[in-house]
């Protein structure tokens, strides 16, 4: 297996066993880790992250059973303690809740330690950047972190730094692995990232036989015959050069599964992930945790709504279900095609994607519940066509839920001179002024308007987000799910 950690990066390298990778952009913030990160802002924006994981307990405590318990004392007196005793027993409920909070915390304490470690040389900001800081706590500061997961804690300079968004960002990530990291998101992770390795296989499969046919040369360009169905037929692969694995990016890459996914089954995979609190997470998912079913976290812990039986609110849920290192190890020694290597980039996507290093650079591009962050739906698919090779793959699953709407219309960015003109080779990236939402059969329209061919799709699939199943309100995704390809005729020149 592969390894190819940057030593100045949060890297995704597995103790022990295997190696996981973490590629560094030359324009993404983890590439100045060890040399000194320059930009004051960017040093905040990870703080406030890191000290989200580290306030986790103490602002789920207080929402969660504190204020709770302050409203069931101010009922009449009769009534809290019937709700006290048998059958109800809520005040016990109150305590097995701090409980499962604590559980948590001990992930969130684990991924703060891990995160800390890698950007240790900022536990003494400079007065500039420390300036840039406000507070939402009143706490006198925190000794120096200690080397128990355990008692962690934030450098006194960046203590309290996290708002309270930063904060539900934190629980959010930690709910998260339930979805991407639990045995009982099995079902989760089929339905969305199914289709799509299942699709990538198939690629793989032609490019394998395209290279064993004729490894010396690269597929033919004529077009495909159509199926049955009218779609046209998948063609043949980008190249069949003398690795026939694919180079697939993930972008919006999460906390790693799907990334890890690919790299199981033999794939070069690069994720590309702008949120820290994500990237924090899956840095310590893939690289620190020193086992299987490690953690115990329970995802529906926050909340009091909607449970059938009070069991299901206070479930927990051994993560990892795998230990990376040692699945890739073994991938390595068993498989046929042996296990790929990973990457992970850290940097807008549309900013670091769109440069002349990443042209025609991808076999495929994995696409996951992402297309409907954009605000401008166009740029994120002229990034993507430029970034495949001719002949690549765009494969794509999931809903239309366009992550911009509910801004105030024209609130998207900003045009500085009102004359619509913008500068891409100065891009601000996803906040570059301006956004639209479109429905899908204007979506794929859009697809084949930058140079894709389509050549399958399907609706109505079934896809939870971290869907709690014994819950009284479900709410499923039927999202769509399409492959479309750059054309093997294709320059680079058609993205400009």
């Amino acid at each position: 297996m592969s390894a190819e950690l940057a030593p100045s990066s949060m890297g995704r390298d597995g103790q022990g066993g295997g190696g996981l990778s973490l590629a560094v952009a030359s324009d993404s913030a983890w590439a100045d880790v060890d040399g000194g990160m320059e930009d004051p802002e960017e040093i905040r924006v990870i703080f406030c992250a890191l000290d989200s994981f580290s306030q986790y307990a103490k602002v789920a405590h207080f929402n969660v059973t504190h204020l709770r318990r302050r409203s069931f004392y101010a009922l009449p007196q009769a009534h809290w303690q019937l709700l006290a005793a048998p059958p109800f027993n809520f005040l016990d409920t109150l305590d097995k809740a701090d409980a499962a909070i604590d559980s948590n915390a001990v992930l969130a304490r684990a991924i703060l330690k891990s995160g800390l470690a890698s950007f240790s040389s900022f536990s003494s900001p400079t007065a500039a950047a420390a300036t840039t800081t406000t507070t939402t706590s009143s706490s006198p500061p925190h000794p120096p972190p200690s080397s128990s997961a355990a008692d962690v804690a934030m450098p006194y300079e960046w203590a309290g730094i996290a708002k309270f968004s930063d904060i539900d960002k934190a629980r959010s990530t930690i709910r998260q692995f339930y979805r991407d990291w639990s045995a009982a998101g099995a079902a989760e992770r089929a339905a969305s990232y199914g289709p799509v390795l299942a699709a990538l296989e198939q690629e793989a499969a032609l490019r394998e036989a395209a290279h064993h046919d004729n490894p010396t040369t690269t597929p033919s360009t004529a077009a495909p015959p159509p199926t049955n169905n009218g779609d046209a037929a998948p063609s043949a692969p980008a190249a069949a050069p003398s690795d026939p694995r694919l180079k697939v990016l993930v972008p919006g890459a999460g906390l790693g599964r799907l990334v890890f996914e690919l790299c199981l089954a033999g794939h070069h995979a690069e994720g590309n992930e702008i949120s820290y609190h994500q990237l924090l997470a899956s840095s310590y998912i893939l690289n620190d945790c020193p086992a299987a079913d490690h953690h115990a976290i329970y995802p529906w812990i926050h909340t009091f709504s909607n449970h059938l039986l009070r069991d299901h609110h206070l479930r927990a849920y051994p993560v990892p279900d795998v230990h990376p290192a040692t699945a890739l190890a073994a991938a390595a020694a068993s498989s046929p095609r042996g296990a790929g290597s990973m990457a992970m980039c850290a940097a807008d996507f549309l900013c670091l994607y769109a440069d002349a290093a990443h042209a025609d650079a991808y076999d495929a591009v994995a696409s996951v519940f992402f297309l409907d962050t954009a605000p401008n739906l166009l740029r994120y698919l002229e990034v993507l066509f430029h970034c495949l090779r001719p002949g690549g793959l765009l494969v794509n699953l999931g809903p239309l839920l366009w992550h911009f709407e509910n801004n105030a219309p024209g609130n998207h960015g900003h045009d500085d001179d009102g004359d619509g003109e913008h500068d891409l080779n100065s891009s601000s990236g996803i906040a570059d002024p301006g956004s639209f939402e479109l429905s899908n059969d204007e979506v794929l329209a859009l697809v084949e308007k930058v140079g894709f061919v389509v050549e399958r799709m399907e609706t109505g699939i079934d896809a939870p987000y971290i869907q709690d199943r014994e819950s009284m309100l479900q709410t499923v995704y039927k999202a769509t799910f399409w492959v479309a390809r750059k054309p093997l005729s294709a320059s680079v020149d058609q993205s400009a």
